[in-house]
């Protein structure tokens, strides 16, 4: 590894050269970027971060939730007060003890019928997405096929791995089937190999776009006719604004093209820190021995995180049992929050920008179905500079959407999420941003 040399005194420091090239790329710094600038301006009203409202959670609950799932255990299962006790404080299977719970979840919610054992429970869905990349990611021409603009946790995540990727350019409804079969055959003729394509069918982050089901049901059609996996990451499909849910892609899926990526951050508690990755395809060994690839990401898992947390999954489990595994119908009270906060995001919009100022600044905006996002477009560079400016000086925060595109672009646009917000801060935060907008087109000549 190259060093530095050292002044007297010091000790030798390590070369940023010398590590892992991701390191060195920009996009792994967006997060902190992003994180400090909140720290230095807590007066600031904030449009960044896509986490989900506290405004439901009691401390209180967890242990409920966690006396829930250890009776569950004792009353349902007939465990033995020994057995509970070694099933909480040990360490537990690699692929999870709450697996039979979010398969019948999915059942539930999604109409998603899988065993449990094809359910992976895991640290997160960031890790579900490692497991996911590491182990069907295997030679160099091996190609991630990604929405552009795409959650940066998944070009971040390809990054660490060293994992070709290729940007499929989203529309107002997200990617369309056919850049995705154009991508397919652009990646072939470059000498890659298309082996998955990352996909966030509902209410996407950055954009808020999302499928049609017609858009859905072609996407699967090129997945069996190109031999392409689909990654389906699915955290906002209940919070929908208008209309009606629309199937996720793993409910239509009839050939196991898809492996669905879920979380409880959003339906839940983010703070357990509990995902889980359907993985439901079947595997041949050499010798013809057959596997599920859940069982072939345990392996992955346990050189990894061993298994998560016992405790976080067993207040999820708890939680679960309590909803009657009807996260939906649970979260009825979030979805109606999320819902208001969106029409009061793109209503305050409406009121400061209508239609002749919005064509004299050169303003405009996507009206998502539903989720915690959407995108302005603004005749100026929004970038971190113009953030650092609109915190100082105008109060108000938002996400550079640069950093969401693989390959350039989105350097005039930015993103705004109105999850954690109160509908009067909501109000209050787009006058500020209305004001920043204003003197900064006015300063870009419009």
């Amino acid at each position: 590894m190259s060093e530095t040399t050292p002044a007297a005194g010091r000790p030798r420091a390590l070369d940023l050269t010398g590590l892992h090239p991701s390191l060195a790329d920009p996009v792994l710094d967006a997060m902190n970027f992003l994180n400090e600038v909140v720290a230095r301006f807590p007066d600031a009203l904030s449009f960044a971060p896509g986490r989900p409202s506290e405004g439901s959670f009691a401390t209180e609950d967890l242990a409920r939730y966690l006396r829930i799932y250890t009776e569950h255990l004792e009353r349902e299962l007939g465990w033995s007060a020994d057995r509970v006790r070694t099933q909480l404080f040990q360490y537990g299977r690699t692929n999870g003890i709450i697996h039979d719970l979010i398969a019948r979840t999915l059942a539930n919610d999604e109409g998603i019928h899988v065993a449990p054992e094809s359910v992976v429970v895991t640290t997160g869905c960031q890790e579900a997405m490692l497991l996911v990349l590491r182990a069907l990611f295997a030679r160099p021409e091996d190609t991630l096929l990604v929405s552009s603009p795409c959650y940066i946790g998944a070009t971040g995540a390809a990054r660490l791995l060293d994992i070709a990727m290729r940007p499929v350019p989203e529309g107002p409804d997200g990617p369309d089937p056919e850049a995705v079969l154009e991508g397919v055959r652009r990646t072939r003729a470059a000498g890659g190999r298309p082996r998955a394509l990352y996909i966030v069918p509902d209410f996407a982050n950055p954009s808020g776009a999302s499928m049609t089901l017609a858009a859905r049901e072609r996407l699967l059609e090129i997945a069996a006719q190109e031999d392409l996996l689909i990654l389906e990451d699915n955290p906002y499909g209940f919070f929908v604004r208008v209309g009606t849910p629309r199937p996720t892609l793993k409910a239509l899926d009839r050939e196991r093209r898809v492996l669905h990526l879920g979380s409880f951050a959003k339906t839940a508690l983010p703070g357990a820190r509990v995902g889980y990755v359907v993985a439901d395809q079947e595997v041949i060994g050499p010798a013809g021995e057959r596997s599920l690839l859940a069982d072939q990401l345990s392996k992955i898992k346990s050189m990894t995180t061993v298994n998560t947390s016992a405790v976080s999954q067993a207040v999820v489990g708890g939680l679960l049992i309590d909803s009657g595994c009807r996260l939906r119908e649970a979260n009825a009270a979030a979805i109606a929050f999320y819902r208001a906060n969106l029409n009061t995001l793109l209503a305050e919009l409406d009121r400061h920008f209508p239609a002749e100022r919005r064509d004299a600044l050169g303003v405009d905006w996507n009206r998502p179905d539903g989720g915690f996002f959407l995108v302005v477009d603004v005749p100026f560079l929004a970038d971190a500079k113009a953030l650092e400016h609109s915190a100082r000086n105008f109060g108000v925060l938002w996400t550079p959407m640069s950093d969401f595109y693989l390959g350039g672009g989105g350097e005039s646009r930015l993103r705004l999420s109105c999850s954690s917000l109160t509908p009067d801060q909501i109000t209050e935060g787009v006058s500020r941003l209305a004001a920043f907008i204003t003197a900064q087109a006015a300063e870009a000549g419009r």
